[in-house]
């Protein structure tokens, strides 16, 4: 098949070199096609080889990278999504598949004109597996792989034949979500990332200075475990409102099989994939700040925890800790030119996109 991967970062260099393993034709999209080579390799945690993939071309001509490509991967920051759907749009035609990697983010209201179009569009709940650069555009780390893929897809009955490509290519399960919403919703960096954050930095004000960057998961606290897991039932309390089936948006106490702050405390602080990781921080001449144009920030508070809070006021579900989390981020970057989403949709019509069969 012929597969192009939007964006040249940790996971988009993963999925193109397991997919050319594979075989397919892999196109990657991206700024610097200059420093790719044809060649992609990724590497376990002892920096050992696991297996090398064979690219067909780097691009930055979106129209080269998109046509006739049978499957298009989307891997930028959701923060992007509305630009790439807009450089898109000309070049899609109807059938193809566009697959938002990981698939939260609100990716179905910034490639709603795609999908009126004909496109399909599908989702991985979560990323089938942890991956940091090794080398841009020639190697990655390959850190933590998943036991399974969960997909949702616009329309719905388009999912069982996506499932059957993603488990080819990565060699793993893939599980059908009973719809799109499934993704969106999953508690995943717009929880974890936000919880963390708004822990760190909740009393910080411009001008103030840290001796350090925090390591973000093993410095983690029982002051973020108790945000995190107040904002995880909200989440699931926004769940069990909505006329959908959403069961498969599991509760991160669940996931992590952690069901009391200490718990979550020790599990998070043991993941070997996440060690050594540090805040989305920068240095600057008196100290440490935190980098509010990190995607971090702008992707995960705004086009994540912000789409979480429309719902839920949407539906009329109370969400304290999320406001709390939320109404932070707004006034500490006020100053910040900074993009927020907006579900600029009625109930009814919300509702429909999910059930577009």
């Amino acid at each position: 098949m012929k597969i192009t991967i939007i964006g040249g970062g940790n996971i988009g260099t993963i999925m193109a070199a397991e997919a050319a393993y594979k075989g397919h034709e892999v196109t990657v999209y991206t700024s610097k096609p200059r420093l790719w080579k044809k060649e992609i390799s990724i590497y376990n945690e002892k920096d050992k080889l696991l297996l090398t993939g064979i690219i067909s071309k780097a691009t930055d001509s979106i129209e080269i990278a998109v046509k006739n490509a049978e499957y298009i991967w989307i891997t930028v920051p959701a923060q992007l999504f509305k630009k790439i759907a807009e450089k898109m749009l000309l070049y899609v035609q109807a059938g193809q598949k566009i697959g938002i990697i990981p698939g939260s983010g609100g990716a179905e209201f910034a490639f709603y004109k795609i999908i009126k179009k004909g496109c399909i569009l599908f989702g991985l709940q979560r990323v089938h597996s942890i991956a940091r650069l090794k080398e841009y555009g020639k190697s990655v780390y390959q850190l933590g792989r998943k036991k399974f893929i969960l997909v949702g897809a616009i329309p719905t009955t388009k999912v069982f034949d996506i499932c059957s490509t993603m488990e080819d290519i990565f060699d793993m399960p893939c599980c059908m979500l009973d719809n799109y919403l499934s993704v969106t919703l999953t508690p995943s960096n717009q929880i974890l990332h936000t919880s963390r954050l708004y822990s760190l930095f909740k009393n910080y004000k411009h001008g103030d200075t840290y001796l350090k960057n925090f390591l973000f998961y093993e410095e983690w606290t029982n002051d973020s475990s108790q945000i995190l897991i107040a904002c995880d039932k909200e989440l699931q309390e926004i769940c069990k409102t909505i006329p959908l089936e959403l069961s498969s948006v599991i509760s991160l106490q669940d996931y992590y099989e952690s069901w009391t702050v200490e718990t979550m405390t020790k599990k998070i602080k043991s993941i070997e994939a996440f060690k050594g990781l540090p805040s989305p921080m920068k240095k600057t001449g008196t100290g440490w700040i935190p980098n509010f144009y990190s995607r971090y920030f702008t992707a995960d508070f705004s086009f994540g925890l912000k789409i979480i809070k429309d719902i839920a006021k949407m539906f009329y579900v109370e969400v304290p800790y999320i406001n709390i989390i939320w109404n932070w981020y707004k006034n500490i970057t006020l100053e910040y030119d900074i993009e927020y989403f907006n579900i600029c949709l009625t109930k009814n019509e919300f509702i429909k996109i999910y059930k577009f069969i």
